[in-house]
């Protein structure tokens, strides 16, 4: 057996093509386009690469970027107080903070403050809880594209045990809540985990969200599974590979992300599909 790989870049370009086709429709209809405010403190190269590609893919979709980046010595409280600017801008749609932020900075403080009718990274606790609470409103990105890049390889969740190695706020926890959503039996493995191959090997639909290169062995992989690797580690010859022994592990799953080229692309995907979707839920409120 030699797994499907799972096309993220397909699959991304696909939503971006509905989002481009909305927000043109939009445009025709004498409405304004969606707007962006993408937030960068510092010059980290990993941070100023990731802004940059969301900025041109909202110019490709027909986002508004509106940029905005700050020294790493700002303050928090002029952080905050930049944001606070952005929510009562009406004119802003979405606010996206790039992480990580300086030691100064509390992240926490910095994501909480985001009107969560703007949250288009979906990490505000009001859009977790609405989540947990099956009443999704703005998803978190990366999970919420993960399940866009399972229904392209056709599961159907309902029925099937599904297994996360790895239980950040971030990327696990919410991946829990989208599988629980979609129907799926849910397990989340963490450092407390007594058996974490075990656990896999039972597993219909493996994600693997830990960020340690080849963590998750290929043996451990219940043949004919689904394998989704949210990690993507540098390392020391430069190369990227995630958190699946990934030569291994395609010899037993069914389907199988690379990395990269699996996960990321949705991640940027699924936050042009957050803005325009709060965009049009502002405009429903008023």
């Amino acid at each position: 057996m030699s797994a499907q790989l799972i096309d993220g870049k397909a699959v991304a370009a696909s939503v971006h093509e509905r989002v481009r086709a909305a927000i043109a429709t939009r445009v025709a209809g004498g409405k304004r386009a969606p707007a962006l405010a993408t937030v960068l403190v510092g010059a980290d190269p990993a941070s100023e690469i990731y802004v940059r590609n969301k900025r041109l893919t909202c110019e490709k979709v027909g986002v508004r970027s509106v940029p905005l980046h700050f020294d790493t010595g700002v303050s928090q409280d002029q952080l905050l107080a930049a944001i606070d600017a952005l929510n009562a801008d009406e004119h802003i749609d979405g606010i996206l903070v790039q992480m990580p932020l300086p030691a100064h900075i509390d992240p926490i403080l910095v994501t909480e403050r985001i009107r969560a009718d703007k949250d288009v990274d979906g990490f505000h606790p009001y859009n977790i809880g609405r989540l947990a609470q099956r009443l999704p409103v703005l998803r978190p990105c990366t999970p919420f594209g993960v399940i866009e890049l399972l229904k392209s390889a056709g599961e159907t969740f309902k029925g099937k045990r599904a297994v996360v190695v790895g239980a950040s706020n971030h990327v696990g926890r919410p991946m829990m809540l989208e599988l629980m959503l979609a129907g799926a039996t849910a397990t989340c493995c963490h450092r407390f985990t007594a058996d974490v191959p075990g656990e896999v090997a039972r597993a219909d639909i493996v994600i693997a969200a830990v960020g340690k290169p080849a963590m998750v062995q290929g043996d451990w992989i219940r043949p004919g599974a689904t394998v989704i690797d949210i990690g993507i580690n540098r390392l020391p010859d430069g190369k990227l590979c995630g958190d699946v022994d990934f030569a291994a592990a395609r010899q037993r799953a069914a389907f199988i992300t690379p990395v990269p080229g699996g996960v990321g692309p949705m991640t940027v995907a699924m936050l042009m599909h957050n803005t325009l979707q709060a965009a049009e839920l502002r405009e429903t409120a008023r």
